[in-house]
Formats: C-alpha cells, structure tokens, sequence
C-alpha cells in the first residue's frame, strides 16, 4: 500500500509504502506547541519506505525533554510540519498522521508524555502508555 502525505498548501509531499513501524501519540510540550494541539500523532516509517519526496522543507532543529534531536521539516509557506526525523527512531521518518487525511489509517499503539498530557485526555487503555520518552522507555 502507498500512501502520501502533504501539507496545506500542497507544495510538499512524501510519499511512503507499506505499514508505519510505529505509530504514537506523543503528550510532550513540543508536540503541543507544533501542532497548536493538545498532542501530536505521529506514524514511523523506515527511510527505505520512502517512494518520494516532493518540494524543499525548511528545517526546525530541537532537543526533546528527553535529551534527543528532533528535527521537524515543514512548508516555509503554509507552516505544515510534513515529517520528522527524531535521534530516537534512527533510520526513520515520522510523519502527522493527519498530513495523510486518511480515516483508516492504523491506530497508534502507545502513548508517550503522559506526565504533560492534558488531564482531560484520555487514551484508550489497550495502549502502551508511559510517562515520559527515554532511550530505555521508547
């Protein structure tokens, strides 16, 4: 399966194959100040599941709470953060899950930066949930 994900505008594009590796909702003070939400939704492919890449992405350097670079490329004219590359998901893209408008994406799996989520959000309990995101709480 292909999929393709753009920005507003639609001046940037990826498009990827297959299923994402992992697929989260991320709680962290940096997610919610980049989608202007209370949390981000982030689907992981491998860099070799990238089919294409359309546009020129200016780029946002960041470290996490946890102490890991984070990346974020997003469209210089509508704003859109269309993927992420994280220290900690090496050999991967991320990408907003709602850049692919898809209804029927896969559900995420997990939960992270539950200690800065939003006391009224609650994730399904079948979820991996933790506290924060480390090297050796992934």
């Amino acid at each position: 399966m292909e999929r393709e994900a753009r920005c507003m505008c639609g001046q940037l594009s990826i498009k990827v194959q297959g299923e994402p590796s992992v697929c989260l909702v991320c709680n962290c003070n940096n997610c919610q100040r980049r989608t202007g939400s209370v949390f981000g939704v982030g689907a992981y492919f491998l860099h070799d599941q990238i089919v294409d890449k359309q546009g020129t992405p200016k780029k946002f350097h960041i470290q996490s709470d946890s102490g890991n670079a984070i990346d974020s490329f997003f469209c210089s004219n509508c704003g859109s953060t269309l993927y992420l590359e994280a220290e900690l998901f090496a050999g991967m893209v991320g990408i907003p899950v709602g850049c692919f408008t898809d209804p029927d994406f896969p559900e995420p799996t997990m939960s992270a930066w539950n200690q800065s989520k939003y006391h009224w959000v609650k994730h399904p309990e079948h979820w991996i949930n933790m506290p924060q995101q480390t090297p050796d709480n992934p």
